[in-house]
């Protein structure tokens, strides 16, 4: 089989999201509405499909859209987000995907962004196109009763205060506090407009109805709004009237950690509540801790989450922070991309350049996306042979110096 590997039509569209609907597994159909409502909000020369030369049928998807990632130290980066990614089954192991992949790359390079990023549903699929696993996430499901929390309590104890709201407040207070927590914390991505009007009903594609379910905000004694909760609840009873309800945590923002944990001690102590799904939170997050007794709050998911592949590997070292001074020289390897190269970094200043020096550390540049955000170790990376020490005491610098203290956390999936 042959197929065409370029931009879609607008008169594609509706084929192209359906065929996204069949390599996902959801064979929901697609309306117009849904493709007139992706085309207001996506760039048509951003959306790629393979088309079968025979049938002129869409066979494959790719579609990316400018992202800000916040790296360490708080600055932020462009990125090129890659999501509805698939090829149909029939079409598979043909190279489609390295088309396209290969395609959005130029394209993203050549436009100046800095970084690509992506949620990787497959692990094995994306490290050969120069990503790497760059932060990882973990859900928790907490025991209630066992908890430990006096459920006769209530209020934060802090002078703050928890106040249910309706979706209408959630969109005018929840994209300043987003903004001002992924400031402070590096892995976090920006959230358009279109997002919350996603996330709360004010929009919705007809295969993904949107669910109603509750929002608290809490505010500080100054009446200042520092966190933010969005959950669903099930209705599940049991023998004898025995409420055995599971609240499910869809967003949990807290810019203090005294909103953090008023927030979670009160979705802990919602009455009929036996569980409580913490949804996708960092895997040092402080929920178990924020529990008189930790071990009630149990992992049911740890997984790699967003993966990074650098495109612009000056921008990219020279925007974050590092944890000590010091000066490596990498060695990217990036066969046929734009990362390739030699690269001076001087972690004191935060300077990265192109150098003729030799080669303190040489790496492929997926392994330079997992060390990116600090998730990674360098030192582990060397003993499993992704990272090659050309100087003594290098892999020990990179570790120190990449590192950071609190791990990259990123909620969203995209």
């Amino acid at each position: 089989m042959s197929a065409d590997v370029r931009p879609i039509a607008a008169s594609e569209l509706t084929q192209w999201m359906q065929t996204v609907s069949t390599g996902f597994l959801t064979a929901s159909p697609v309306t117009e509405s849904d493709a007139a409502q992706r085309a207001r909000h996506s760039d048509p020369d951003r959306i790629i499909g393979a088309f079968d030369r025979d049938t002129g049928a869409c066979v494959g998807t790719l579609r990316s859209f400018r992202q800000e990632l916040t790296v360490p130290g708080g600055a932020t980066v462009v990125s090129s987000a890659l999501s509805n990614v698939t090829v149909l089954p029939t079409h598979r192991r043909q190279g489609l995907l390295t088309r396209m992949v290969a395609a959005d790359a130029a394209a993203s390079a050549e436009r100046g962004d800095t970084v690509s990023t992506l949620i990787a549903a497959e692990y094995p699929i994306y490290g050969r196109y120069g990503y790497g696993p760059a932060a990882s996430i973990t859900e928790w499901e907490v025991d209630v009763p066992r908890a430990g929390l006096d459920l006769r309590r209530s209020g934060t104890g802090d002078g703050g205060r928890i106040d249910l709201v309706d979706t209408a407040e959630v969109r005018r207070v929840g994209p300043a506090l987003h903004d001002r927590l992924r400031g402070e914390r590096h892995g976090m991505v920006s959230r358009d407009e279109r997002w919350w009007a996603l996330a709360t009903g004010l929009e919705a594609f007809s295969h993904r109805p949107y669910r109603e379910g509750f929002q608290a905000v809490y505010r500080t004694a100054d009446g200042e709004v520092a966190g933010l909760v969005r959950y669903t609840a099930d209705d599940v009873w049991a023998d004898a009237k025995v409420p055995m309800n599971t609240v499910r945590v869809r967003d949990l923002l807290a810019a203090t950690p005294a909103a953090e944990r008023a927030l979670w001690h009160f979705v802990c102590s919602i009455d009929w509540v036996q569980k409580v799904r913490s949804g996708y939170r960092a895997p040092d997050d402080l929920l178990p801790h924020l529990l008189p007794d930790p071990r009630a709050a149990r992992p049911v998911t740890a997984a790699d989450f967003l993966w990074v592949r650098v495109l612009d590997v000056v921008r990219a070292l020279g925007a974050r922070t590092y944890a000590v001074p010091g000066t490596l020289v990498l060695e990217v390897r990036d066969p046929g991309g734009p990362a390739a190269g030699r690269y001076r970094l001087d972690a004191g200043t935060g300077e990265c350049a192109r150098t003729r020096q030799a080669a303190d550390l040489s790496l492929d540049v997926s392994a330079l996306g997992a060390l990116y955000l600090g998730d990674e170790s360098a030192v582990r990376l060397g003993a499993l042979g992704r990272v090659a020490e050309e100087r003594p005491g290098a892999l020990a610098l990179a570790d120190a110096a990449f590192r950071t203290a609190r791990r990259p956390w990123c909620p969203d999936v995209f």
